[in-house]
């Protein structure tokens, strides 16, 4: 084994140069976009409803030991609240077979129900610069905040991980997306993520790609505003989103929480090369950015509030993870002012605010920003990811417009039927009073910016540590391995099928919307396939119509694994698209569900809703009904063998610890 000198390697982006300190078995001191990697993994996440499906999946692998128990996390969040806890008999399920998993393997990171929600705890005390993390939930990218490797996958995915303590990635591509100028007081990382996804768009240049966010305005960002840009990479289409680790980071470590400390040696402070092989990159500015939101139902539907204001509202809701302490602070301080101005609240029981841990409602309460919350008329909640998800029993009703500092807006989010705007918390909050869309911009002026800071323990003359960048310690060998490859046997089959069209941006929560994500039989699963956007589709399915041919990022939003079994269980047997979501694609992977990409336009003009396909899966051709055939993009050696293996389970049992040595060995690919 050989440790790399830094003249002989190739330049790499920040994702990169993590992913080559992970990378095991690697053949070369450096790594590229498209090298298929077997890596270290050094977290695993997941939420009460993702360990519902991951549970399945553990007790399939026989419930052997975890790599390592002190780096699971695992937080009740998502479907919890005290109504919930107390009724539900789905929620209280759902509780408690976290509670005996956490149990029978001594978890420590165990977060019961309404304490956190899962990112934010993480977040704030764990996570580490350079780290790789892996979570059961697609914005795992805020993690990126901190500059750590972190990707949201499916259930399947993450628990292998979390038994085998190491994955397999494909080195993404990547962006840079540089922010430049001093955004005015009062622009959260919301507003500069909404102005990033209206400038770029949702799912395009970004999408199953790394976004590097960098230029010289990210120095005065705060790590909160950090954490919402990288979440809301998701929304975005990257596969991850990560910032420089900086003194502004290594301050943030450095005063946690003892009791969660970790050794300073265990961050790794990287940064890209100046000449990374970005595929491009973007400029942003941001000194004349106005506060913005997102119209229903896509977050880059973006406008400034001033174009929409005095729109009437039913409903007003400050949290969910992206919702960060700043964000509460910054809202309470215009509410105050809000209030100071005689403005009243107008009669309503429909403003929500929920904090994102119980530090936080601790902090807030202690300072006298709860009090300001109720005196608006909010209603204070308990930790948890609540009406962003609107599964729980806070939800919008049909036909109700809400205004939400959550970081999704599709179709049926909030609830059945409701329409969701996106803003920061400083407009939701200077527009709840008089439940009308309002511009924060007055109420920002009038706050004391020196009691901000010392309500977040900030100091304006505070002195940012310097950070001492390192070159990852990369280790490879040009020794051939002694590992059985697996045998790739494409499967020999044609299906014949006849067609549902869909468009572009097909999201997880439209294939199996919220409420049914509790489930695990694979045929009451498929019977809400698309209930709530497409009813009858099941039935369909099962009557033949059961190829999916769709547009640009199907499968984008949640990593719900869900989504796979409900297709599954709806009797779809394959799915064209043009492009997928990064985390729905490896969730076909794993689950050994045919799909393929297929870019050609004339594909699209000659395939209708209901005509006959026939799909050739060993040649990846497709014959349309006028003769035509039409070649599929070619698959790498890996997904063959998976989808030859019968997905990722089966591989795991064939293969045990060595599956992803075994499954990177064909042909060389392990770079």
């Amino acid at each position: 084994m050989s440790q790399h000198p830094p003249e002989s390697r190739k330049p790499m982006t920040l994702t990169q140069k993590i992913l080559a300190a992970h990378a095991i078995g690697l053949r070369r001191p450096f790594v590229q976009a498209g090298d298929i990697l077997r890596i270290r993994v050094d977290w695993t996440l997941a939420s009460e409803l993702a360990w519902n499906g991951m549970e399945q999946t553990y007790e399939a692998l026989g419930r052997p030991p975890l790599h390592n128990p002190e780096r699971f996390f695992l937080a009740v969040d998502h479907t919890v609240d005290a109504v919930t806890l107390a009724r539900d008999a789905r929620t209280q399920r759902l509780v408690q077979l976290s509670r005996r998993f956490a149990q029978e393997r001594g978890i420590r990171h165990f977060y019961d129900a309404n304490q956190t929600i899962l990112h934010t705890k993480f977040y704030r005390d764990l996570v580490l610069p350079g780290q790789v993390v892996l979570g059961a939930d697609s914005h795992t990218t805020s993690h990126g905040g901190l500059g750590a490797f972190a990707i949201g996958l499916g259930g399947a995915d993450v628990t292998a991980a979390m038994v085998l303590g190491e994955s397999w990635i494909e080195v993404p591509e990547a962006i840079a997306v540089e922010y430049q100028g001093e955004p005015p007081f009062g622009i959260t990382g919301k507003d500069i993520i909404l102005q990033t996804l209206g400038s770029l768009g949702r799912n395009t240049v970004a999408l199953e790609r790394t976004v590097e966010y960098r230029g010289a305005a990210t120095a005065r960002f705060s790590t909160d505003m950090r954490f919402t840009i990288a979440n809301m990479t998701a929304e975005f289409g990257g596969l991850n989103g990560i910032f420089e680790p900086d003194g502004v980071v290594a301050a943030w470590v450095a005063h946690r929480d003892p009791a969660y400390r970790q050794p300073m040696e265990a961050a790794h402070y990287h940064r890209a090369d100046p000449d990374a092989p970005y595929v491009s990159r973007y400029v942003i500015q941001l000194d004349r950015l106005a506060p913005l939101v997102a119209r229903p139902f896509s977050p880059d539907n973006v406008a400034e509030v001033s174009a929409h204001a005095g729109l009437a509202l039913d409903g007003c809701f400050i949290g969910a993870c992206t919702t960060t302490e700043e964000e509460l602070v910054l809202a309470a301080l215009v509410l105050e002012q809000a209030l100071a101005t005689g403005q009243q609240p107008v009669p309503s029981d429909k403003r929500l605010v929920v904090p994102g841990d119980l530090s936080i409602r601790d902090r807030l309460q202690r300072a006298g920003l709860w009090a300001i919350y109720e005196r608006a008329g909010f209603r204070i909640g308990e930790p948890g990811c609540s009406m962003c998800l609107g599964i729980a029993s806070e939800k919008a009703g049909r036909g109700e417009v809400w205004l939400s500092s959550q970081n999704r807006n599709y179709q049926n989010r909030m609830g059945e039927g409701s329409l969701a705007w996106l803003a920061s918390a400083p407009t939701v909050a200077a527009s709840a009073l008089g439940m009308r869309l309002t511009d924060p911009r007055p109420l920002l002026e009038r706050v004391d910016r020196q009691r901000y800071e010392r309500l977040l323990d900030r100091s304006p003359q505070g002195r940012v540590p310097e950070v001492q960048f390192e070159e990852p310690a990369i280790t490879y060998t040009n020794s051939a391995r002694a590992v059985a490859a697996a045998e790739v046997s494409p499967a020999a089959r044609v299906l014949r099928g006849r067609v549902q069209r869909f468009g572009d941006h097909v999201d997880t929560d439209a294939i199996i919307p919220g409420p049914f994500c509790h489930l695990t039989d694979v045929q009451q699963l498929g019977d809400h396939c698309f209930a709530l956007v497409r009813p009858g589709f099941a039935e369909r399915a099962r009557q033949g119509y059961n190829i999916i041919v769709a547009g640009e990022g199907w499968g984008s939003g949640s990593s719900r694994e869900q989504a796979v079994w409900a297709l599954r269980g709806a009797g779809v047997q394959c799915v064209v698209a043009r492009s997928y979501a990064f985390i729905h694609k490896r969730n076909l992977v794993n689950e050994a569900l045919p799909h393929l990409v297929l870019r050609d336009p004339q594909f699209y003009e000659l395939c209708q809703e209901g005509d006959e396909l026939e799909v050739d899966l060993s040649g990846q051709v497709l014959h349309v009904p006028s003769g035509r055939r039409f070649s599929a993009e070619a698959t790498t050696p890996l997904l063959q063998a998976l989808q030859a293996a019968g997905g990722l389970v089966s591989a795991i049992r064939r293969f045990g610890p060595e599956v992803f040595d075994a499954l990177t060995a064909p042909g060389g690919h392990l770079p």
